[in-house]
């Protein structure tokens, strides 16, 4: 059997990848742009990942934020954790740059690291692991990642090359 073709997200140097916003991929569908942004928490290899209950936690109380954002709920086709627990992938409708989804993360994860009541979602039926949450961990990693987006921002991969199509359109994937 042929080795299969690495994808691009793979080809991006997780040995030197720094906590901030990435461009992961951009894709069209039926004429609009698609963008995946690679909302990164933690150095990989670096760091320690971060604990499932905790990057649950993040992902329920962000998508309830996300999704009842006056400005920005209708753009948002999806918010969830990175296999690898070092961030989050954040899929918006249209093409924004990673400065302005900088400030939208810095107010979502500013409501998280000041959040106090149940974690929207956290119930049998709404939930397939509804007892995996821990907010108080999910409150030190927002606070940890709105001061590393505030002090020391960061936006583009390191050492990719990103290959283009017959079109010249540059290729992303996530």
């Amino acid at each position: 059997m042929a080795e299969e073709k690495l994808i691009a997200s793979f080809a991006v140097d997780h040995t030197n990848l720094k906590p901030g916003i990435y461009v992961s991929r951009q894709d069209t569908f039926q004429g609009a742009p698609i963008t995946t942004y690679d909302i990164r928490m933690t150095s990989p290899n670096q760091e320690p990942a971060m604990a499932p209950a905790a990057i649950h936690t993040i992902e329920h109380i962000i998508a309830t934020w996300l999704r009842n954002n006056p400005i920005w709920s209708d753009r948002v086709v999806y918010w969830g954790p990175m296999g690898c627990l070092t961030g989050m992938y954040l899929i918006m409708h249209g093409s924004y740059t990673p400065q302005e989804i900088r400030q939208l993360m810095i107010e979502a994860y500013q409501h998280l690291a000041q959040y106090d009541g149940p974690v929207p979602g956290a119930y049998p039926a709404c939930c397939g692991n509804y007892l995996m949450h821990d907010l108080p961990m999910a409150k030190w990693e927002a606070k940890r990642y709105v001061q590393r987006l505030q002090d020391d921002f960061h936006c583009q991969y390191p050492n990719v090359q990103r290959p283009t199509d017959q079109s010249g359109a540059t290729f992303y994937d996530a």
